[in-house]
């Protein structure tokens, strides 16, 4: 195929297992993970996990990426849509709350393969970087119950310095829009589970207080009232933020605080962490049978 599913649109050739494409995958699916995972935001998660399907490669590149070993490296199994689909079928059988496809963007025509195949009757998460085409979320159309995006930057000089990621911060946003067209406003379960909606992420980077608050602003701007907002306080340096001089630490009570009152100022609905969430200790081990 000629590719032009992410925003980038390189138009590159990619065949089932090679591409020269920016995130450099073929158009099978490569996927690091298949399991459930309690670390998501508890709507999602609640008590029995969060079906997980990590997928390898980005179309981003954060220089502080957490998953970098599979975002970088492209390590993983390659699996057909057949394949991928039974993977569903055993995360259902487990008893997880619903499916969560992490980071496919790059795959979501093999995704959509893979669902026309078996579709689990459980709710489809689609946790993405907010960095995606709306082109490519209509193909998502009707699939997906779920949307679980970022929101990483309010400024688009920063997202090119951090993540080489041009024109940002208009990206991301009409991105929300069609999600949010798609899925509406969030609903739940008796038992308090997310059945539908938008749930994006925020993670507070050190050194950039102001970008998250501008980012908070931005989202109750545009979408208040239409989506929940999760104020993430996880970061650790991973990747090459080691060694920066900003990014090589984790961020600080004061840091926090400051971000969190803001959220709380604009009375955005959502979620917060505690600062305890700041380890490696949440990055699952990259394995799949």
């Amino acid at each position: 195929m000629i590719c032009n599913l992410c925003p980038r649109k390189c138009g590159a050739l990619r065949t089932e297992r090679t591409g020269k494409g920016f995130c450099g995958m073929g158009t099978l699916p490569v996927v690091a993970r298949i399991a459930p995972h309690f670390g998501e935001e508890p709507c999602i998660s609640g008590t029995r996990g969060s079906g997980t399907v990590f997928f390898s490669g980005c179309t981003m590149r954060c220089m502080y990426c957490q998953n970098y070993e599979i975002s970088l490296t492209g390590k993983g199994v390659t699996l057909t849509p057949k394949q991928l689909a039974e993977g569903y079928k055993m995360l259902e059988e487990s008893g997880v709350h619903n499916i969560n496809l992490v980071t496919a963007d790059h795959f979501v025509e093999a995704v959509v393969k893979s669902f026309e195949i078996y579709r689990p009757n459980l709710p489809i998460v689609y946790n993405c970087s907010g960095y995606t085409s709306p082109a490519t979320l209509k193909l998502l159309d009707g699939l997906v119950d779920i949307y679980l995006p970022d929101f990483k930057y309010a400024d688009d000089a920063l997202a090119v310095k951090l993540s080489r990621a041009p024109d940002y911060v208009n990206t991301a946003t009409a991105a929300l829009k069609e999600m949010i067209f798609q899925v509406g406003a969030p609903r739940y379960d008796k038992e308090g589970m997310m059945k539908k909606g938008v749930i994006v992420r925020q993670l507070i980077l050190p050194a950039h207080t102001r970008n998250s608050i501008a980012v908070l602003n931005h989202l109750k701007r545009h979408f208040d009232g239409q989506i929940l907002v999760s104020l993430m306080c996880q970061y650790v340096p991973c990747g090459k933020a080691k060694g920066d001089q900003k990014l090589g630490r984790t961020i600080t009570r004061r840091e926090y605080d400051k971000v969190k009152r803001e959220l709380l100022n604009l009375d955005l609905d959502g979620f917060t962490q505690d600062l305890s969430a700041a380890t490696e200790d949440f990055i699952p081990q990259w394995t799949i049978e």
